[in-house]
């Protein structure tokens, strides 16, 4: 199997079941890049992730040519992008005209709630798999407090994630050798 076919598979599937966006699709990216082509390891996807969410722009997009370059150059990266693109561009199109239809069906709105709780659960196992990850690496006290001070800095003095995120690889990058 060529590592186009590889890089499109890799991205194509979570595009077509990570209902939710990118944040949604980590999990089952990391399944894929980690798990089962193993291109990178927990801890590169980490790092790769972390500096993903540093940078403006979707994630996904952002984790499919970062990957795809590593793997194969501009072409991989290209390869991947689409891959990544290709099932939300094609089923928002057909989506759209079938919710536009039926918008008001009180079916239609109890299924968007009902999601709601299988992205959450997505995203918690994946915070827990780098916890695990971190726990080991950084001491569960600095990761405790990393934490916390992360979730004091934008739930109470509402600092923009963004600035979070760069005091945290800031600290990282500094005292967390």
């Amino acid at each position: 199997m060529s590592i186009y076919w590889q890089l499109f598979i890799a991205f194509f599937i979570p595009g077509i079941v990570g209902y939710g966006g990118g944040p949604a699709s980590i999990p089952l990216v990391e399944n894929e890049v980690v798990g089962r082509f193993h291109w990178m390891s927990v801890n590169d996807f980490s790092d790769m992730l972390a500096m993903a969410n540093a940078l403006p722009g979707p994630i996904a997009t952002k984790m499919a040519g970062f990957i795809g370059f590593q793997q194969a150059g501009v072409l991989g990266a290209a390869v991947s992008i689409f891959a990544t693109v290709a099932p939300s561009l094609l089923l928002m199109i057909v989506l759209l005209g079938v919710l536009m239809r039926y918008k008001d069906s009180p079916k239609v709105k109890r299924m968007t709630i009902l999601i709601r709780p299988t992205i959450a659960v997505l995203l918690g196992v994946m915070a827990f798999g780098f916890f695990q990850t971190s726990y080991g690496d950084i001491g569960g006290i600095q990761m405790i407090g990393i934490g916390l001070a992360s979730f004091l800095l934008m739930e109470r003095w509402k600092i923009h994630p963004a600035f979070v995120i760069l005091a945290a690889l800031l600290y990282g990058a500094f005292w967390l050798r």
